[in-house]
């Protein structure tokens, strides 16, 4: 199995391609990466950062890419910094997924209910035509907010569902606790344990990590309990180990136990 992941490269932090490339290579399938973006460190909680856009160089590895005949089993997107990008990766799609292969939409907009800098209405319009060509995608309860314009999930997932087969919303808060709102044959509420405070980095984890499952061939209800399961106890062991939660979560020393519990799904 072949996965691509495009996304920006944060030098420091642990997000992004720096996450989704040892994650999803860990899961036993290759892993392939595209830069969006380079970064000297990713943009929440730090200061004076530095920011290259890779627009050109994405046109040049892909035109050498044809020339190889690569083509990917899933490929997986997470942040993109401009309308052209968003243009270029649904053209990606068209050259590189293989035919019956999975196109798997982090689509990365804001969070706290605003988007990012940079970003806006326009945007989150065209990241939903994004979406629209995705077989799974995974907004967080902002991101499903700013595509839908509605707060309430179910309203959210019922739009959401007439515009990709398998969305997925991940920390969906509500009164009695925190849920991810999935479909598979229905829409459905997963319910996930309580941690309250930012974590920056895990919904890459989360979005690496559910890929990797998907690329081994499990559900996508079985995948995301596997990936729910493993973004808890890293939240966990990051709240106690971590005191500046912008350089990124201790995930790494739970990735044990998930790789165990994805070879007995998928060697029985």
């Amino acid at each position: 199995m072949r996965v691509l992941a495009v996304n920006d490269i944060s030098c420091v932090g642990k997000c992004s391609l720096t996450v989704a490339l040892p994650v999803v290579s860990a899961c036993g399938v290759t892993c392939d990466i595209l830069p969006t973006a380079l970064l000297s460190t990713h943009t929440g909680g730090f200061t004076g950062y530095t920011f290259l856009p890779l627009d050109e160089e994405m046109d040049k590895i892909a035109a050498h890419w044809e020339t190889l005949g690569l083509k990917y089993d899933l490929i997986y997107s997470g942040y993109l910094g401009s309308r052209a990008q968003i243009a270029f990766v649904k053209d990606i799609k068209r050259r590189f997924l293989k035919e019956g292969g999975t196109f798997v939409v982090d689509p990365v907009l804001g969070d706290n209910f605003t988007f990012y800098k940079g970003f806006d209405e326009a945007f989150a319009k065209e990241m939903l035509s994004l979406c629209a060509e995705a077989d799974v995608i995974l907004p967080n309860e902002t991101e499903s907010f700013l595509l839908t314009g509605t707060r309430d999930f179910s309203e959210a997932m019922r739009r959401l569902c007439a515009v990709c087969p398998h969305p997925v919303i991940t920390g969906a808060q509500e009164q009695d606790g925190y849920f991810i709102y999935f479909r598979d044959d229905a829409v459905r509420r997963m319910p996930i344990p309580r941690v309250d405070g930012s974590f920056h980095g895990a919904g890459d984890v989360f979005a690496s990590a559910l890929s990797g499952c998907l690329a081994r061939g499990l559900s996508l209800r079985r995948a995301l309990e596997l990936t729910a399961d493993l973004c808890y106890r890293a939240i966990l062991r990051t709240q106690k180990e971590v005191p500046d939660r912008k350089y990124g979560m201790n995930y790494e020393r739970e990735l044990l136990p998930f790789l165990e519990n994805l070879e007995r799904e998928t060697n029985g």
